[in-house]
């Protein structure tokens, strides 16, 4: 049986802001998420918060304004719990989800300048990666860490 996603007007949203963002559309991406958030409220939904504030992260126009969306996912993602993630898609473990929030964090610091950040980040996407699933999404997570260079300030944007 194929895991399906259980109905959620609210992913269905943020999944089609993303498209847009992904069809070359991203200022109408941020600004339909950003609509998002804002009925979402901080304390809404940590599924909704951490996979609204992962995807925007990706929408900015500046490295600072990507870290702040990148943490605030990290910050939903603590108040996650697998049951949650389960009641939506039951294939889901919040657990792997760290690597990729980490690995963007990292990433940003890098970015930045930040290297000791940048580390310590990338330190904690190593700690994860066994939470990753075998399959390509774990394995472009996987290549993406191994090809991490923290004294590089390439974009590594996913």
């Amino acid at each position: 049986m194929d895991d399906q996603p259980t109905p959620d007007p609210t992913m269905t949203r943020i999944i089609e802001a993303v498209q847009l963002g992904q069809s070359g559309r991203q200022a109408q991406a941020r600004e339909l998420l950003s609509a998002l958030w804002d009925e979402i409220g901080p304390t809404g939904d940590p599924l909704h918060r951490c996979t609204l504030a992962h995807y925007l992260a990706d929408l900015q126009d500046t490295t600072e304004a990507e870290l702040s969306w990148d943490e605030r996912a990290l910050a939903a993602v603590s108040d996650l719990t697998d049951e949650r993630a389960k009641r939506y898609l039951s294939s889901l473990q919040v657990q792997a989800f760290l690597p990729s929030l980490y690995l963007n964090l990292a990433d940003c610091h890098r970015r930045l300048g930040n290297t000791a950040l940048a580390a310590e980040h990338l330190s904690r996407v190593r700690a994860y990666l066994g939470q990753l699933p075998d399959d390509p999404y774990g394995e472009s997570i996987r290549a993406a860490v191994r090809d991490f260079r923290v004294d590089d300030p390439t974009d590594l944007r996913r």
